[in-house]
């Protein structure tokens, strides 16, 4: 069930989508699209020290991290030619990828920190006192259960032989409804999507939604492309597969010949998908069509009874988001023989339940999605995929016990100060606008307004009370957890949309801008050093802090948040030249960013990272123009800093916030599956299109990164 808005703008360091026990909820200079609330495709743990009920965890201990310092920077660079290196290049030599990373940045860091506190609590939770409170007594069994370790080899595959004798006990396809019903809601991604959204038409009302799945690897390029990198990445797949339906019985035979037929399921279904740069546009995802032409398109599945068992309200109409995936579902399910399609069920489940499953699943889950996928050498411990299990579980009950703890009232206060800062200098940047009609101006400044900025942690807490957590059952744990979330998500349809929920807990190190919404959020887990650091004067704050706002603002107004307007409606609010001259100068930005190489041989994808390059051209563009109003109104004192004058600290600011090394593997990943562009680039991209930056740092007309051409949208 989808838990977050299909075309939620998220700003992320990490890419999250198949991190095996890697930074998978952490913050964001690198993205995301938004999955189900299903399992984290990281696996379980290695052997740790599970909490008893006398310990007491010690207090965390902690890096002090800032928001600048010289000594992270390689001066030996030209800055003109390669700011990344020159801002970042101590930092990198000082920080090679841990072995059970497969990425590290200065959101790593920040996500290190905040998991050693939120082990504090959680084991401190877990601890049984009588005086414990329903919060912790939750969070606190979560996490005990997560780390016994013991009794999950105990239990084996136990836990799990309810759902393989429920797929193994279907006699017909016409059963598949109730069956499909009931693994959707615990998180099993098997041959579509479903659950609620917000309707892209009428953004006061929650729609259900049926959308493509059903893919074990990363996206559906993943079983189309013909060089050997990824022939050989499908060839690895099926004997991950192959290996993982052994350890549920299955002779080697039986399981090399299931396997391939896994993937011919999915190969279907992959051919019958939007690529992820077809889905960036809102229209191609948008279908909003009566019960009865699903019925039509798919006829050989029983919708009625799928939505009856799914406890959906009755609905007459749904968006069918990708109408053609159906059709080709239907083409599945009519070729496909029953023995088939429950080899392909049994695999998904395995599969989503892989993470809390004994060590041998663990291992070889992490095998294929963590060492092949992405280049990482080892398993995380098993505390940290253990907190961020919790986190993704409970994680504003979790969250409760985090702002309590790490967020002072002040540091709302600042952010909203800087907030309000940015939104200003947006509006005289839509004023000044030489390409842009009144008339839009017009509606952009209206929209622009009606931006509401959530800070922190929601104004009213999540209620997981109908979550049962029952301390020694971890599997049994976590399929209640993702149920709950499931039926939370379904309950939501024909219901007015609440404004006031979060896509992201408190203790989370990212940011995201709604388009439905239009709202943007900035978690408290990201709002402390090194993106806001209270020490730091304003040009390094507004450097980094500024420009994640920026950049989430500016997302409002990118090639997809462009397409709603200020109620969150998709609606053209353009003029038709406007429009157009829009298309023409984000066709700049996504050629510019076609040339830049990610690894070896891969370039980028400029239309698929379009919305993000716009965005964080456009939000450090509007952060600087914050900043200099800020020293307008109260000029700096301090014009020289450390060698640095205030303009060059505020580019330094934004450049040492990307800070990042990458397996090559990883690499490969994101620019095949992120609409974020790599870090370099996130640097090196955004600062080419900024005369403010050239003037900063005196570089010569036509260096590197001061080009006759630049692109401009905002």
């Amino acid at each position: 069930m989808q838990s977050l808005p299909k075309i939620l703008l998220i700003l992320i360091f990490s890419i999250a989508s198949f991190a095996q026990g890697n930074n998978s909820q952490q913050v964001a200079r690198q993205p995301q699209a938004p999955k189900q609330p299903g399992p984290e495709t990281t696996p379980p743990m290695p052997p740790s020290v599970t909490p008893t009920a006398t310990s007491k965890a010690p207090a965390a201990e902690t890096k002090e991290l800032v928001g600048f310092a010289p000594s992270l920077m390689d001066k030996s660079a030209d800055p003109c030619v390669d700011f990344y290196r020159y801002s970042c290049g101590g930092w990198l030599a000082q920080n090679p990828i841990p072995p059970d990373q497969a990425s590290y940045g200065r959101d790593t860091e920040l996500a290190e920190r905040n998991r050693l506190i939120l082990r504090n609590i959680l084991e401190n939770a877990a601890v049984q006192r009588p005086d414990r409170t329903r919060v912790e007594q939750k969070i606190g069994d979560y996490y005990y259960s997560c780390m016994d370790e013991k009794a999950i080899e105990q239990k084996g595959i136990d836990p799990l032989k309810p759902e393989l004798d429920r797929i193994a006990a279907i006699k017909s396809k016409s059963e598949l409804a109730e069956l499909l019903a009931h693994l959707h809601l615990l998180g099993v991604d098997a041959f579509f999507s479903y659950g609620s959204d917000q309707d892209f038409k009428d953004a006061t009302s929650v729609i259900a939604e049926a959308d493509q799945g059903g893919l074990g690897l990363p996206e559906r390029d993943y079983y189309t492309r013909t060089d050997a990198k990824s022939v050989g990445t499908r060839t690895q797949y099926v004997t991950h597969v192959a290996k993982m339906l052994q350890l549920v019985g299955e002779s080697p035979r039986a399981a090399r010949a299931d396997a391939q037929k896994v993937m011919a399921i999915e190969t279907a279904l992959a051919k019958a998908s939007l690529t992820v740069t077809e889905r960036r546009n809102p229209a191609s995802i948008y279908h909003k069509l009566p019960l009865s032409n699903l019925e039509k398109i798919n006829p050989a599945f029983g919708w009625n009874r799928y939505l009856h068992a799914t406890d959906t309200p009755p609905v007459e109409n749904l968006n069918v988001a990708v109408p053609d995936f159906f059709k080709g579902l239907e083409a599945v399910f009519n070729q496909e023989d029953l023995p088939t399609i429950k080899t392909y069920l049994r695999w998904h489940l395995i599969h989503q339940m892989a993470p809390m499953l004994p060590a041998n699943f663990v291992a070889q889950n992490f095998d294929f999605y963590g060492q092949k996928l992405q280049g990482q050498k080892e398993l995380q411990a098993r505390w940290k995929r253990c907190v961020r299990s919790t986190d993704h579980q409970l994680g504003e009950a979790l969250g409760q016990k985090y702002v309590q703890r790490e967020f002072a009232p002040e540091n709302k206060e600042r952010t909203l100060r800087m907030v309000k800062d940015i939104e200003s200098a947006m509006a005289r940047d839509i004023d000044q606008l030489s390409w842009m009609s009144p008339e839009t101006k017009r509606k952009a400044k209206e929209k622009l307004e009606e931006v509401a900025n959530k800070i922190g942690y929601p104004d009213k807490w999540r209620d997981y009370s109908n979550y049962e957590v029952i301390r020694g059952d971890a599997i049994g744990n976590y399929i209640r957890g993702t149920e709950f979330e499931s039926r939370r998500q379904i309950a939501k349809i024909g219901k007015p949309v609440d404004r006031g929920e979060w896509g992201m807990s408190p203790p989370t190190v990212n940011a995201y801008y709604n388009p439905q919404m239009n709202d943007i959020n900035f978690p408290a887990g990201i709002l402390q050093p090194p993106y806001y650091d209270p020490k730091a004067d304003d040009a390094v704050n507004y450097g980094d802090s500024g420009g994640v706002i920026g950049h989430e603002l500016t997302h409002g107004f990118d090639d997809e948040g462009s397409q709603f307007d200020g109620q969150g409606n998709l609606a053209n609010w353009w003029t038709e030249a406007d429009r157009k001259e829009f298309d023409t100068r984000t066709a700049c930005v996504a050629h510019e960013y076609d040339q830049f190489i990610a690894v070896d041989n891969v370039p980028l994808n400029g239309k698929l990272t379009l919305g993000e390059n716009v965005a964080d051209i456009g939000g450090l563009k509007l952060a600087f123009m914050a900043y200099m109003a800020r020293v307008a109104a109260a000029p700096d004192k301090n014009q020289s800093e450390e060698g640095f004058t205030p303009e060059q600290r505020f580019f330094l600011g934004y450049g040492q916030g990307w800070c990042e090394n990458d397996t090559p593997e990883i690499l490969r990943l994101q620019a095949q599956t992120d609409p974020h562009s790599t870090a370099k680039y996130r640097v090196n991209g955004v600062v080419s299109n900024l005369p403010e930056f050239q003037k900063a740092f005196s570089c010569k007309n036509d260096s590197a990164l001061a080009p006759e051409k630049r692109c401009e949208v905002w």
